[in-house]
């Protein structure tokens, strides 16, 4: 039977869920999105596997194990269902006006399933940037009936700041969420004469809440490297401003002549005979500049260093071609740190998987001159500026392994200019927020 959620939020803590199931497909495809049909079927034909589910889960797995009273009510199938049955749980389900599609699911799927989610204590929805959009979009349709929400990283892109730090950092802002409202609702029962209804204001601002931002990027622009963020509007999310993400910060225009130095010292520590993985950003952009190669810069690129100089080995690379590449074969994999989030593995840089990072590892001989996690197969670049930015804050990783996680966690050498490096705190970013 489908529950009433218009007035749920009286009958005990009610956490709604969407999925948006196709969220971050395009990542490890290479397609720097997930946006459209055609790029769905094409990351499908390279090999991508979706992940937005899987990692739903993992927040509501987290969630139940704090909150194991918490009601779910969620949306039929791949948009919900699945991902609470998979944690282990029970979900209530809504019905649509109109189901999805059988062979995938709409913007407007979304939208609809937080409108049918009106009535929740919080909602919680797994996707990307688009997705939030969607999500967005949705809550002004609902006026002061819409909840506050929180998102579960799933995409390829990341940017908006009502995301948590990593799905597991989700269920637990969520259980806290839940606790301080049942403790303000028992407060208020306390106090309040018999016969008054307790919905209302304090259904849905039991818990403390702040305003979070949601921006997004024109995907079809992001893909020939043009990178231009979009503010849409804000959200209403749980008050833990160290357990969410955050809005992605750009580069200062004051640090291009430090970019160029550690481009230059990135390639001062290449050696012939390895083969070096590019993440995305406009650092890297510059080590490959200093190398005369013409790389992307938002995509993954694989380059040697001979006699004669740099050598693109393969631009642009999807997972499945990266595996192939560094597979048997001594590689480091040069990342750039994500300014204003920290993050390092996982975000926008997808085709760097847990598989490719343990060949990285595997195939590793020894004798560069990197320092840091997982065997020494990772290169980190930040300047003092991004570094100091973060606030002591660590670097994060959340590749969706959480064994990978714990092995990358640890310090690493930072390189930071021209013949300057620092040792810099890197963790798992589930681990980070314990609540």
């Amino acid at each position: 039977m489908t529950p009433d959620t218009r007035h749920v939020a009286a009958r005990g803590e009610v956490v709604g869920l969407v999925v948006n199931p196709v969220a971050g497909l395009g990542g490890s495809a290479g397609l720097k999105g997930s946006d459209g049909a055609s790029v769905q079927r094409e990351a499908l034909t390279r090999g991508a596997i979706p992940r937005a589910g899987e990692r739903a889960a993992q927040a509501v797995r987290t969630l139940l194990s704090r909150r194991p009273g918490a009601r779910l009510v969620t949306v039929s199938g791949v948009m919900g269902e699945d991902s609470v049955r998979a944690a282990g749980g029970a979900p209530e389900l809504v019905r649509l006006p109109l189901a999805p599609r059988a062979g995938g699911t709409k913007a407007a799927d979304t939208r609809a399933a937080v409108v049918a989610l009106a009535g929740v204590d919080l909602l919680l929805f797994a996707g990307g940037d688009g997705t939030a959009r969607d999500v967005l979009d949705a809550l002004r349709s609902l006026g002061d009936q819409a909840p506050p929400v929180l998102g579960i990283p799933a995409g390829v892109k990341v940017y908006s700041g009502c995301f948590a730090l990593s799905p597991a950092t989700a269920g637990f802002l969520a259980a806290d969420h839940l606790s301080a409202l049942s403790r303000a609702r028992t407060t208020a029962a306390e106090t309040t004469p018999s016969g008054v209804s307790l919905t209302g204001t304090l259904a849905t601002n039991g818990g403390e809440l702040d305003e979070a931002e949601v921006v997004d990027l024109d995907e079809e622009r992001y893909r020939y490297g043009l990178v231009s963020p979009r503010l849409y509007g804000t959200v209403r999310v749980p008050a833990a401003r160290g357990a969410l993400s955050g809005r992605k910060v750009g580069a200062s225009a004051t640090a291009a002549g430090t970019v160029g130095g550690i481009a230059r010292e990135v390639v001062a520590r290449m050696r012939p005979g390895v083969r070096y993985v590019l993440g995305p950003g406009a650092t890297t952009s510059a080590v490959g500049r200093r190398l005369g190669l013409a790389t992307t810069l938002l995509g993954v690129d694989v380059v040697e260093v001979e006699q004669s100089g740099g050598v693109l080995v393969a631009g642009d690379v999807s997972e499945r071609e990266l595996f192939t590449l560094v597979n048997g074969h001594h590689a480091v994999v040069v990342l750039s740190v994500i300014g204003g989030q920290g993050f390092v593995v996982g975000r926008g840089n997808q085709q760097i998987s847990p598989r490719v990072m343990d060949a990285v590892t595997a195939g590793r001989t020894g004798g560069e001159q990197t320092a840091g996690p997982a065997g020494g197969g990772l290169m980190v670049l930040a300047s003092q500026q991004k570094l100091a930015a973060l606030g002591g804050r660590p670097l994060l990783v959340d590749s969706g392994d959480e064994d990978l996680d714990r092995r990358l966690a640890g310090h690493v050498q930072v390189i930071t200019g021209y013949r300057e490096s620092t040792i810099y705190r890197i963790c798992a970013a589930s681990e980070e927020f314990h609540g």
